[in-house]
């Protein structure tokens, strides 16, 4: 049994729940909640962060679900943007390929489309977004060339945050990989919402571990504190390192969530919020309404 330590600080008061308790109750009792959540006013739109520094944690389809499910509560106003610097495979899991445009060519027009307002604002920007095939959530693709990466400095980086933040709600963020880019730093200093992504694999955990400590040592540690922790379950049955994860990451982070696995999800195609067994939806609403609860009003 592996045990995870840490040398990060002693938790600070702060405005946030120490901790997310959501106690058992009936299902259709436990969704009403969450679902009242998920409709409060948020107060100022809002960004979620959803990072590991760990290839192949779920971070993409994180990012998919949790827009899905804010979408299908809330109806509209939530994007899910892939800020993957290395080809990131958001677009086309998510959203209906009805263009090829992607955040490159949004940059290219940036200047351009700042300028606008209201539904003016809103059109030009439709012409660069993709859609959920329900309508719940846009899609902002990324570039699938990795010499774009470059371009995604920290100005930026900034400048295409506060544009979304003028037109959504809430954003959703797919990091990528490399905690040194100024890309990533950047969003990590914008998010309100820090969701850790893992699975039960010790080499997940301890990426995940890694990161959280990286943050309190560049001066983030509320961001870290206040993170949820989602632990997707890539296969059937419940690993016997779960327990170990769940009781770590409760004492590192304001909450965590599990949610099952699905075989809707293994083929790693185009994810569908719909076809997701009842359970599955079920838990994504509780994770979605625990990153967005400190918010609601």
């Amino acid at each position: 049994m592996v045990t995870f330590t840490s040398g990060t600080t002693q938790l600070t008061e702060r405005a946030y729940p120490a901790r997310i308790e959501w106690r058992p109750q009936g299902v259709d009792q436990e969704q009403e909640r969450a679902n009242g959540v998920l409709r409060r006013d948020l107060g100022t739109p809002r960004v979620f962060a959803f990072a590991n520094p760990k290839g192949g944690v779920h971070k993409t389809t994180a990012t998919v679900l949790a827009a899905a499910t804010v979408g299908s509560v809330r109806g509209q106003g939530v994007l899910a943007w892939d800020d993957n610097e290395l080809r990131g495979t958001l677009g086309l899991r998510a959203g209906s390929a009805r263009h090829a445009r992607t955040i490159r060519h949004l940059i290219s027009d940036l200047a351009q489309i700042e300028i606008l307002e209201g539904a003016t604002l809103l059109d030009r920007l439709d012409d660069y977004l993709r859609h959920a095939s329900d309508g719940s959530y846009d899609v902002l693709a990324g570039e699938e060339s990795p010499r774009f990466a470059q371009r995604l400095d920290q100005f930026t980086v900034r400048r295409v945050l506060e544009l979304l933040r003028r037109t959504h709600e809430v954003v959703c963020v797919d990091t990528g990989n490399n905690v040194e880019s100024p890309n990533w730093r950047t969003v990590m200093q914008a998010a309100d919402q820090l969701v850790v992504t893992t699975v039960p694999r010790e080499d997940a955990a301890f990426s995940a571990d890694w990161m959280l400590d990286l943050l309190h040592e560049e001066g983030m540690s509320e961001l870290a504190d206040n993170a949820i922790t989602l632990i997707s379950c890539p296969t059937p049955g419940r690993s016997t390192l779960q327990d170990d994860l769940e009781r770590h990451f409760a004492t590192r982070t304001r909450g965590v969530a599990v949610v099952p696995y699905d075989p809707a999800l293994e083929t790693g195609s185009s994810i569908e919020y719909h076809q997701l067994q009842p359970e599955t939806r079920q838990a994504w609403l509780r994770a979605a309404a625990m990153m967005v609860e400190p918010f609601a009003r």
